[in-house]
């Protein structure tokens, strides 16, 4: 989708959320304003803030289409229809982002335009993720979740208990204080559950630990619980 066809769409969903979901349409409004001086070609040139965008027009097309179901009970149809990290992404995190105001959401926009974000383990998560699907589990990355929320990725395993992960290789001595930061957005946010993987590019079979680690948690990991590991 090339720069001037996302930004005639983030215009009509913001017709339509304005009928449907004001708090949508609130945060989209948002989002215009942010783009509405950036000329097409110069946003099709920005990859981080186009990738950002394209995600918050798929989110904003599913959240519709809930909106427009006449029922609970098509709704909650709707919802079984889709993963376990897709129900808690709508059914919890992007409805309480639109509702919420995020601190934080000023600050990454301007990240993102000005080319300053870094997806420094951004390989990692990926492989990470490609890895979850091989192991028949379920994951789902977005901008917010990662910039407003600390979350590289939300996880679920065979109990289909999803569960928010961020994943660093900062050495030891500043772990901890990303730890406690982390620790505070997620208590923000009301997420209840969190795994925070620490991990050394260096040392052999990393990946496949970081994968164990989060399925394993994404089942077992209590209520109100924030693990560091290591």
């Amino acid at each position: 989708m090339q720069g001037k066809q996302v930004k005639e769409q983030i215009q009509t969903l913001i017709v339509e959320a304005s009928k449907l979901d004001p708090s949508l349409a609130n945060r989209l409004q948002q989002v215009h304003r942010w783009l509405k001086d950036l000329k097409p070609g110069s946003l099709t040139a920005k990859k981080f803030v186009t990738a950002f965008l394209l995600q918050l027009i798929k989110d904003s097309q599913v959240w519709l289409a809930l909106h427009r179901l006449s029922s609970e009970e098509e709704q909650q149809a709707a919802f079984e229809l889709m993963t376990p990290t897709e129900r808690y992404w709508y059914g919890y995190i992007f409805p309480k982002w639109l509702n919420q105001k995020d601190p934080k959401f000023y600050l990454w926009k301007q990240k993102l335009m000005a080319g300053a974000f870094n997806q420094a383990d951004a390989q990692i998560v990926q492989s990470l993720a490609e890895d979850i699907v091989r192991r028949k589990g379920t994951f789902l990355h977005r901008y917010v979740a990662d910039l407003s929320m600390a979350t590289d990725l939300i996880v679920s395993n065979r109990q289909e208990k999803p569960l928010c992960v961020q994943i660093t290789s900062v050495s030891h001595e500043f772990a901890q204080i990303k730890y406690e930061k982390w620790k505070k957005t997620l208590k923000k946010w009301e997420i209840q559950r969190g795994l925070f993987l620490s991990y050394n590019p260096q040392e052999l079979g990393y990946l496949k630990v970081l994968v164990n680690i989060s399925l394993y948690n994404s089942d077992h990991l209590q209520i109100e619980t924030y693990l560091k590991f290591p």
